[in-house]
Formats: structure tokens, C-alpha cells, sequence
């Protein structure tokens, strides 16, 4: 197996990991802050004791302060989001990140977009948006702002991350998980979230699995897939969470999310074949 295409399947199994997010956090009967904090907490201590037992240096010269910042605000910004809007909208919300991609390399780099990855972004986007418009209903307001700007950062840390090398990665991912953790710790003290084992277990998926393991992942996927690439691949995510909705709630798809699940998979499928290796976004 060649080097990209074993990125592209850990990126994928990385986006599987994000997809468990909505189900957990939905799960704790905690303020989004508070679950942030703590599944970030223990998200750094697991991407530590890896880079412990493979020792890398770690790493926060201005370059890596700048990506870990960016990935905090991703994580502050989608728990947040959950508690105050659906899943499914916050998904969905959070998923404009290739389109940012797309205009920010424009504005900050100059980069031209081929058409294919336009296409691309346009077809995946709509995809999506079919296969969350049975879904979609009255939300709060705030919730899907914040999620848009969950969006946004995710954008910008695909791209700050893309220009590290692998320690300077994950030192940049164990600093955004500090971030978070510090953001949400006011709301942790004040709120006294109550330990039971339920509640333990969630975070524990949260940040081991969800968080942990799948920025290891990421990371190790970032070096051969440029962020656009992964963006893309990213949207795996956003199909898995209503299969774990069905299993563990019973919801079933609608026949538009059936046709938005066809169309994200064919277009990342054939943008991976025909369109991954000129990427450079």
C-alpha cells in the first residue's frame, strides 16, 4: 500500500472516530464547556503518552501555538455547539470547512482552485445538506453560529497543521487540547459536573477515541494529505453520526438522507481516485 493511500484510510478511520462525538456528548448532562474541558484533558494526556512511547520532542514555537489555537477552538466550539443546537446542524454546520479551505487559500496564499476541487467541495456540500434536510428543524440561533465558526477554525487548523512537521503536528494538537481544557475549566468549577460511571465512561470514549486516537490519526494522515484532502475525507463523519443515532436511538433515515449519503461517498470516492494526487490545497 502506497503512503497516500494508507493516509487516506487513516484519515478515514479518523473521521469515523469524530462521528461518535454527537451520541457522547449528547449523552453527558453537562454545560459544552464543561465537556469540552474535560474530554480535552484527557485527549492531551492520551496524545502525550504517545508521544512519550514514541519519543517526540514537543514542541510551541509561534507557528505551533498558532495551529494548537486554532484546533482548541475547534473543539471549544463544537461541544459548545451540540448543547445548543442538534447534532445533525452542528455537523452539518461544521462541515463548510472545505469551502473555507477553498477561500482562504485564495485570499491568504493566492492559490487558484483546480475545478475539480471546487466540484469537489460543492458536490460534497450538497450532499451533505440532503442528507440532513429531513433532519434539519427550529434551532437556536447561537448554537448554529458557533457551529459555523466550529467550521471555520477546523478550515484553518487543517491548513496550519498541514504546514508543520509531525512533532511540531501533534505538539500543535496537545496544545489545542490544553486550550480547550483551560477554556472550560471555569465551567467545570462552577458546575461541579456530577462522576458516575456513566458519565466517566463518556469522556473517557470522548477523549481516548474520539479525540485522542483519532488526531493521532489525523496527524499521522496530514503528512501525505494535503488539507483539502483531508477536509473531504473528513466528511465520513457526518454520514456515520445518524448510523449511531439509528442503533442506539432507533431514528431512521429519510429517503433524502439516503440520496445525500450516495452522492457524499461517490463524490469522495471518485475525488480520491481521479482527483487526490494534483491536490494541493
Amino acid at each position: 500500500m502506497s503512503k497516500e493511500n494508507k493516509a487516506i484510510l487513516e484519515m478515514l478511520l479518523c473521521a469515523a472516530l469524530w462521528s461518535i462525538a454527537g451520541i457522547f456528548i449528547k449523552l453527558l448532562p453537562w454545560s459544552g464547556f464543561a465537556v469540552s474541558s474535560l474530554r480535552s484533558l484527557v485527549a492531551a494526556l492520551t496524545i502525550l503518552l504517545y508521544m512519550a512511547i514514541r519519543r517526540m520532542r514537543f514542541s510551541a514555537d509561534r507557528a505551533t501555538v498558532f495551529a494548537g489555537l486554532l484546533a482548541g477552538c475547534v473543539y471549544t466550539c463544537f461541544a459548545v455547539a451540540n448543547k445548543l443546537t442538534t447534532a445533525a446542524n452542528t455537523i452539518v454546520l461544521q462541515f463548510t470547512n472545505p469551502v473555507f479551505i477553498v477561500l482562504l487559500s485564495a485570499v491568504l496564499y493566492r492559490k487558484r482552485p483546480r475545478g475539480a476541487d471546487l466540484d469537489a467541495v460543492l458536490v460534497v456540500l450538497g450532499g451533505i445538506a440532503l442528507f440532513f434536510f429531513d433532519q434539519l428543524g427550529p434551532s437556536t440561533v447561537l448554537g448554529n453560529l458557533i457551529a459555523i465558526l466550529s467550521g471555520l477554525f477546523m478550515a484553518g487548523m487543517f491548513m496550519a497543521v498541514g504546514r508543520l512537521d509531525t512533532e511540531a503536528r501533534f505538539s500543535a494538537i496537545v496544545i489545542g487540547q490544553s486550550f480547550a481544557f483551560l477554556v472550560g475549566l471555569p465551567s467545570v468549577i462552577l458546575t461541579k459536573p456530577v462522576l458516575t460511571p456513566a458519565t466517566v465512561g463518556c469522556v473517557l470514549a470522548l477523549g481516548v477515541l474520539q479525540l485522542g486516537i483519532s488526531y493521532i490519526l489525523y496527524v499521522k494522515a496530514s503528512e501525505y494529505c494535503p488539507p483539502l484532502a483531508c477536509a473531504l475525507l473528513g466528511a465520513l463523519e457526518p454520514l456515520l453520526n445518524p448510523v449511531w443515532v439509528l442503533l442506539f436511538n432507533g431514528e431512521r433515515p429519510g429517503p433524502f438522507a439516503l440520496i445525500g449519503g450516495v452522492i457524499v461517498i461517490g463524490a469522495v470516492t471518485l475525488w480520491c481516485i481521479f482527483g487526490k494526487e494534483k491536490t494541493t490545497v
